[in-house]
Order: structure tokens, then sequence, then C-alpha cells
């Protein structure tokens, strides 16, 4: 049987334009997002991205490999360019901790569209407000996703979802919780102001150590968009002051304050117990 030329991959066997892109697009946000793409590693992550309908536009794999069925699977899959890359190349792209990596994948960056991220009962949509480490960002992310949020937004000069250091902390998460970009707070203020002309009653929270309102205390029926600060200096003062309310999580200890992404996955756990308590 004549093999289908359109799965015929090309041959990388050195560090041209080709692999320099790849590389490019795995170390350097600017030109990440100026490519509108970026560079997808390990089994599960490719697996939700491809499950939830990314384009995937480009698929490498190293060759002379065995590939299991999962890598078969994936390298058929329609719609991709094929590439065949030297093992030592590869492996350059493959990430320190993926191991013996099977493939790898170039998937594209959706719009930046803040509508993707709307808030609704019990579901919220978080906002992390220039965080400063991917991994945080990921692990977010991966709580939004457990906890059954609507969204992220990160907003200001932040951290990257896209960095493969916040994709690898998500576990895919990235894939099934719609993220956006913001420049600053006022287009997602712009948004708010829009759905509360439109009718909802959308509640904006910070949270902060200091904060006047309990976790116990917010109803989360009620549509919320939920901000959360820097890790290191916390609440811009413009989003302290467009607040309708400052949340604070009860400590113990001699901690004086929660890491960024765990305070944000402690409030999102708490609006999933007030919809189980609901359904009873």
């Amino acid at each position: 049987m004549r093999a289908d030329p359109a799965l015929r991959p090309v041959r990388v066997g050195s560090r041209n334009a080709t692999f320099q892109h790849w590389e490019t697009l795995l170390r350097n946000r600017t030109k990440r997002h100026r490519a509108g793409a970026f560079v997808v590693q390990g089994v599960r992550p490719i697996t939700l991205a491809v499950r939830a309908g990314w384009h995937v536009t480009d698929v490498l794999r190293p060759a002379g490999g065995q590939p299991s069925r999962w890598a078969q699977d994936t390298w058929g899959r329609p719609g991709a360019r094929r590439y065949e890359l030297e093992p030592e190349l590869f492996a350059e792209l493959s990430g320190k901790d993926e191991g013996q990596a099977e493939l790898l994948a170039v998937v594209a960056i959706p719009p930046d569209d803040l509508t993707r991220a709307d808030p609704s009962a019990y579901a919220p949509t978080v906002v992390f407000d220039r965080p400063s480490t991917p991994g945080n960002v990921g692990t977010l992310l991966r709580s939004i996703d457990a906890f059954g949020g609507s969204g992220l937004v990160v907003t200001g000069h932040a951290a990257d979802p896209y960095d493969p250091k916040s994709v690898r902390a998500s576990t895919g998460s990235l894939f099934t919780v719609p993220t956006v970009r913001a420049d600053g707070p006022e287009p997602v203020l712009d948004r708010i102001r829009a759905l509360r002309s439109a009718g909802s009653s959308v509640q904006l929270l910070g949270t902060d150590e200091g904060g006047d309102l309990g976790v116990r205390g917010v109803d989360f029926a009620v549509p919320t968009v939920l901000v959360v600060g820097n890790e290191t200096r916390g609440l811009a003062r413009v989003w302290r002051e467009a607040c309708d309310a400052i949340v604070s999580i009860p400590m113990v200890g001699e901690a004086s304050s929660l890491n960024a992404a765990i305070a944000g996955s402690v409030l999102l756990h708490e609006s999933l117990q007030q919809r189980l308590d609901a359904r009873r």
C-alpha cells in the first residue's frame, strides 16, 4: 500500500531556520506571541489540546523511534505539518523533565477575547494581575479547571500562560480553561461594565489577607470576577478601588500570607462547595 504523501514528514537534521523557529517559540515570549503559536511538551497536554480542538500546526518526532499507539494516532491526525528530527535535536526541544518524549506539538494561540472568560453563577472568572511566575499561572489554571471556574484573565506585564513552565504546571488545563491576556485592568473593568449594563449582577472581588469579607461570606451564586494580585506586591490600587469587596482567608501559624495561586484556589474551592451544597 502506498504511503499517503500528506503524512510524509520533512526531515530536520541540523539547527536550520525551522529548528531555530521552534526553539524561539520555547524561549522568547515576544516572538511566541508575534508568531501566534507555542510548543507543547508532554503526552497529557498534547492529548488535551487535540481533544479540545486547538489548532495543531506542526507535529514533531525523533527519527528512528518505535512510536506508541498514542504517538501513531496523534501523528496521523490530519491538518498538521509533520517533521522528523535527529534525536539529539528533538531532545533539545523536549525539555529536561520530559524523559523519553515521543512527540512535540506546535499549537496556535487563540485570540485574546474577554468574552471567552465571562463569569456565570458558581463559576468565577479569575483575574491574575501581573503574575511573575509561569508556574503559578499554570497552578491557578489547574485549580480553575478542577473547581469549575469559567476562565482566567492574565493582566499587565506578566508571566506568559503559554510559557512551557506554565503549560507543564497546568498539566494540560490550559487547553480546557478559556485563557485571555489583557494589557491591564481597564479592558477587564470595561467588560464588567458591559455585563452590568446588559443586566448581569456580576460582582468584582479582590483577595488580600487584610480583606473585610471572609471567604465564607462570599455568595458565589452571583457571577463573580475574582482578582488575585501579584505574588510580591499584591493587589494594585486600581483593583482595590474598583472591587466591591476584598476577601480574606483565615490562617493560623507563622505564615504571613498564602501563595497567590493557592489563595485563588481556596476561593475557587469555596465556589465549588457552595454549588455542591445547593444541589443537596
